[in-house]
């Protein structure tokens, strides 16, 4: 099993986030991209994905993760099989629209038949809980199959 993990990110979190939840699954085949690097044509049923999605401006998904929705609108590909797990970062000082991001991500997969699986993973930047320590307890809690052994 490939666990491939893509981030959108304005400020750079997302990936130190996504390198972190990387090392915490080094017992899989991991694979890490920026959203901006990575074809919607290219997700496949037989990867388990992992999408690190900050939140942008008034609840937006960030400038690295709009090419690859945008992109994801205009095709709207069947991912029908395909499982994905959400980890969002966001600030509760923005209300509503707190960790927006990530549900954005989450809702534009479901709507092609994707299906998250696991706790929705959120990281609030007003807590003194690091975002690479919290991604990293999350990442534990996933539900990928267990890698065979070689």
């Amino acid at each position: 099993m490939r666990v491939v993990i893509l981030f959108g990110s304005e400020m750079g979190t997302s990936e130190a986030v996504a390198e972190c939840v990387a090392d915490e699954l080094s017992a899989y085949d991991v694979s890490v991209y920026d959203m901006t690097d990575f074809d919607p044509g290219d997700l496949t049923a037989d990867d388990f994905h992992i999408v690190v999605c900050s939140t942008y401006g008034d609840g937006d998904l960030p400038t690295g993760a709009e090419p690859f929705f945008d992109r994801l609108d205009a095709t709207t590909p069947d991912l029908t099989g395909l499982r994905f797990a959400v980890f969002g970062l966001g600030d509760t000082v923005y209300g509503d629209t707190y960790n927006r991001g990530g549900e954005i991500a989450a809702e534009k997969l479901t709507a092609c038949g994707a299906t998250q699986v696991g706790e929705h993973g959120r990281h609030d930047a007003s807590t003194e809980v690091r975002a690479r320590d919290l991604a990293r307890e999350w990442a534990r809690t996933l539900p990928i199959p267990v890698p065979a052994a070689v």
